[in-house]
């Protein structure tokens, strides 16, 4: 039957990616102003029928990629780069879907423009007739308030990009986008580096979650993943220097690409002499120090990793559980939250270290081991968003979509798609449709199991470096 042909999927996830953008037009996360007559707020009646056919749309791409992986595991599909191609090409000229946070990285831009300390204020610092306004007025209540929680070199992009846009949105959208797809193209490469195939392109860049929140949703995440991923693929081919300063890269977008300098360390460590694996956090580290001066912002970003943890978001599990213990022993739950978020915190650093351990004793692959352990920081940290997940999702695919662990992370990335809805809220019928898929997606693991693919190539403990990196 055609439809469940890879060409089939190939163009039903297409139809379904092209009415999750037309959904948008109506439903999306559209500015409050500047958005001209294509992005501008829609009456309720013309908004319920765009989130509805986005609905529809979503369901029909998650299963034509699921079917499409099934073909995969069982060899008979291929294309993928053609198949990504035709299910991102319709969200290009999207407005923001399922997030407003893009309004925040323009308002940030032009704050840094204008010579605020972004690290001090949020975008509501703006005035009304300032750069960025436009933007600033549809930054998200909680986040109006709230200083950046990124990098000096992410501060720069969003500056550039407010610098060559004037701050219009609809502009700087799109250009943040053509940054995504950027992004994108960068993780499919990295992915392809690592030789497993089109199966690590369906996990780690085909994936629903992945489409929506980073071509759709423009979150940084995207280029996070992809200078994470590229840096550890060029520490395994033994150029760790450049690696390293990738990663340092992309911890100035986002902090969470720290886990990777443990596991290139390791990577170097297991090659070497054990004290050289001190030198690839050493390198990002005057990455980091040097893009911090250089940038003019400063060190700020030190201070402001932990504001976003004050906002509850009800994936996070420590601060669930930290609330209801707080909320059952004393009449002010917050310190109760903030301990178990703590312990949460601490829970992760010992998964990871624990892991890091093991892949220096060559029991893990060190790329699984980075990839199980942010899958950890995410399930353990104080403020989680669906679109976290991926971190550490790419990378167990790159390495692994195979295995039983890419099977699990497939059947959440399908179910947490559907938490926000195009608006870029979270209303319960998004939990309660999340649920669902993931009660069918586990109930298919329990009888459904991949033919068994060969394990990841284990890295040598010794090898000769590429030139420059000794």
């Amino acid at each position: 039957m055609w439809a469940v042909s890879a060409s089939g999927c190939r163009w039903l996830g297409a139809a379904g990616s092209l009415a999750v953008a037309v959904g948008g037009y109506g439903a999306g996360a559209l500015p409050v102003i500047g958005g001209g007559p294509l992005w501008s707020p829609r009456a309720s009646g013309v908004e319920t029928a765009g989130a509805v056919l986005a609905a529809l749309g979503l369901t029909l791409l998650v299963a034509a990629w699921w079917r499409y992986g099934v073909l995969l595991a069982r060899g008979a599909a291929g294309g993928a780069l053609g198949t990504l191609t035709a299910w991102a090409a319709p969200l290009l000229l999207a407005p923001p879907l399922h997030s407003a946070d893009v309004y925040s990285y323009i308002a940030q831009g032009a704050m840094v423009l204008e010579g605020y300390d972004v690290y001090g204020a949020g975008p509501s610092a703006l005035g009304p007739d300032q750069l960025g306004a436009d933007a600033a007025a549809s930054v998200g209540g909680n986040w109006t308030d709230t200083p950046a929680p990124y990098g000096p070199a992410f501060l720069l992009l969003a500056e550039a990009v407010v610098r060559l846009t004037g701050g219009a949105v609809v502009p700087a959208v799109l250009l943040f986008r053509l940054v995504a797809v950027g992004a994108l193209a960068l993780i499919v490469w990295a992915v392809r580096g690592f030789g497993r195939g089109d199966g690590a392109l369906w996990l780690a860049a085909l994936n629903p979650l992945l489409l929506v929140h980073v071509v759709g949703g423009v979150h940084n995440d995207g280029l996070m993943i992809g200078l994470m991923l590229a840096g550890v693929l060029l520490a395994v081919r033994g150029r760790w220097i450049l690696g390293s300063v990738l990663v340092g890269c992309a911890v100035m977008v986002k902090s969470p690409a720290a886990v990777a300098l443990l596991f290139i360390a390791v990577i170097v460590a297991r090659r070497g002499p054990l004290l050289k694996g001190l030198l690839p956090p050493a390198v990002a580290g005057a990455v980091a120090a040097g893009a911090s001066l250089l940038s003019g912002t400063g060190f700020g970003w030190l201070g402001t990793q932990s504001v976003a943890g004050a906002i509850h978001t009800p994936l996070s599990l420590t601060s669930d559980l930290g609330l209801a213990l707080g909320t059952l022993v004393s009449d002010d739950p917050e310190p109760v939250k903030g301990v178990v978020q703590q312990l949460g915190l601490l829970a992760a650093v010992v998964i990871i270290a624990v892991l890091a351990w093991r892949a220096y004793r060559g029991r893990i692959d060190p790329v699984l081991g980075l990839g199980y352990g942010l899958v950890a920081l995410v399930a353990l940290s104080p403020m989680v968003q669906p679109w976290y997940l991926l971190w550490g999702t790419a990378v167990v695919a790159a390495v692994a979509w195979h295995s039983r662990a890419g099977q699990v992370l497939a059947v959440f990335s399908a179910a947490l798609v559907y938490e926000t809805q195009p608006a870029g809220h979270t209303p319960w019928y998004g939990f309660v449709a999340a649920g669902l898929v993931l009660a069918l997606g586990l109930l298919w693991l329990r009888r459904e199991r991949w033919p068994a693919a060969a394990p990841p190539a284990p890295l040598p403990t010794t090898a000769r470096p590429a030139s420059g990196d000794s």
